[in-house]
C-alpha cells in the first residue's frame, strides 16, 4: 500500500508539472528567448556526467536541475563555480544549502555572466566608435526542498534575472520545481523538473532612445522629436528533464553511477544526455558523458571531469570538481567547483 501511495504522488507531481509548461512549449522558436545564460550549467560534477542532473542529487547546486534534490541534501553544503565560458567569457557560480531537520533544505543561489569590456562599432565606424560596452547577466535565487515521504521529495525555486547590454536592461522573475522519487535505497532514482517557467520581458534603457523627424522632406518642423524604439517581449528559455540514474555498489570502496536525462525546450530541439561516474575508495572519482544527443546543429558534446574529496574531523568536507566540455567550433569550455560540506 505504501509503494502504491509513493507512485501516485510521483504521477500526480509529474502531471501537474506538465500542466503548467505544455503552454510554453506550445512552438519551438530557436534563438528567440532570453536570459540564454540560465542555460548554462554551473555544477563540474553534473557536467561531468553529461549534464544529466534530473535525478541526482548529494550537493547543493544540484538544484540547477532539479529543485527537488534539495530535500536529499544530507548535509549543509557551499559551492563555488568557476566557468571558464567560450569566447572569453566568464561565468560564475554561488549555492549554500542549509538544513533544518524537520522543516526541510533552503537554498540561496548567485549566477553571474560577464562577457568583458568590447568595442562600440557601427556602420559608419567598423573599426570603433572609440568606446567599449560589456554584457552582464545576474540571477539570484531561493530555493527550498523537503521529502515529502522517506523516498519522495519536491522542491521549487524562484529567481530574479537581469541582463544588462551596455546601457539598456531587462528584468523578469522565473520558477524551478520539481521531484524525485528514489526506486530503491541508494540505486534506482527518477526525477523530473521545470526550469526558468516566468514571465515574458523587453528591454529599455537609454541605447534605444533617439531623436526622430516626423517628415524629413518637410523643412521648417522639428526634426528633433524625442522618441523611443520599442523592443518586443520575449519568453525565458523553459527546460523540462526527466530522467533516471542508477548507483552500483561493486564494492565498499568502488561505485558506478549512471545517468540519463531527456531534455525538452522551447527555444531548440528535443535531447538526450547520457554519463557516469565512477567513484574510488569515495575520495576519487572519474566521470564521462556525452550532452544532448540527437541536438540539432550540435556542437561537440563529449564531457569529462573528475573529483577529490577529503573528510575533516568527520563533521566537514571539502572537494574539488573539474569538467572539460567539447563545444567543437565553439572550442572547450573548462569549470572547476569548490565545495565544503558540515
Amino acid at each position: 500500500m505504501k509503494s502504491k501511495n509513493l507512485t501516485f504522488v510521483l504521477i500526480i507531481s509529474i502531471a501537474i508539472m506538465i500542466i503548467f509548461v505544455q503552454p510554453a512549449f506550445a512552438q519551438n522558436k530557436s534563438g528567440t528567448t532570453i536570459g540564454q545564460f540560465l542555460k548554462i550549467e554551473p555544477s563540474s560534477r553534473i557536467v561531468g556526467i553529461g549534464n544529466a542532473g534530473a535525478s541526482l542529487y548529494g550537493e547543493v547546486s544540484s538544484i540547477f536541475y532539479n529543485p527537488a534534490s534539495l530535500g536529499r541534501l544530507e548535509m549543509n553544503d557551499v559551492q563555488f563555480t568557476y566557468n571558464k565560458w567560450i569566447a572569453d567569457i566568464t561565468f560564475n557560480y554561488m549555492a549554500a544549502g542549509i538544513k533544518i531537520e524537520g522543516v526541510g533544505t533552503f537554498a540561496l543561489v548567485g549566477t553571474m555572466l560577464n562577457s568583458g569590456e568590447m568595442y562600440v562599432r557601427t556602420v559608419e565606424q567598423p573599426l570603433g566608435t572609440g568606446e567599449r560596452f560589456s554584457v552582464k547577466n545576474f540571477a539570484l535565487g531561493l530555493g527550498y526542498g523537503l521529502m515529502l515521504t522517506d523516498k519522495v521529495s519536491v522542491g521549487m525555486q524562484i529567481n530574479y534575472i537581469t541582463e544588462m547590454i551596455w546601457h539598456s536592461s531587462l528584468s523578469t522573475v522565473g520558477l524551478n520545481f520539481g521531484v524525485q522519487y528514489q526506486l530503491m535505497d541508494k540505486g534506482l532514482t527518477l526525477g523530473a523538473s521545470v526550469s526558468n517557467f516566468g514571465a515574458r520581458a523587453s528591454y529599455d534603457g537609454r541605447d534605444l532612445w533617439l531623436n526622430y523627424d516626423l517628415d524629413p522632406r518637410k523643412y521648417g518642423d522639428n526634426d528633433q522629436l524625442p522618441a523611443e524604439f520599442r523592443t518586443d517581449a520575449y519568453p525565458l528559455p523553459t527546460i523540462f528533464r526527466a530522467g533516471l540514474s542508477y548507483k552500483y555498489n561493486l564494492n565498499s570502496d568502488y561505485s558506478i553511477l549512471i545517468a540519463a536525462d531527456a531534455i525538452h525546450q522551447n527555444d531548440n530541439s528535443q535531447s538526450i544526455s547520457i554519463g557516469t561516474e565512477i567513484s574510488l575508495l569515495e575520495y576519487f572519482t572519474i566521470r564521462t558523458g556525452y550532452r544532448n544527443l540527437f541536438l540539432s546543429n550540435l556542437e561537440g558534446g563529449l564531457v569529462l571531469g573528475g573529483g577529490i574529496k577529503k573528510d575533516l574531523s568527520g563533521t566537514y568536507n571539502i572537494r574539488f570538481d573539474y569538467a572539460y566540455a567539447d563545444y567543437g567550433r565553439l572550442k572547450e569550455a573548462h569549470r572547476v567547483t569548490v565545495s565544503l560540506g558540515f
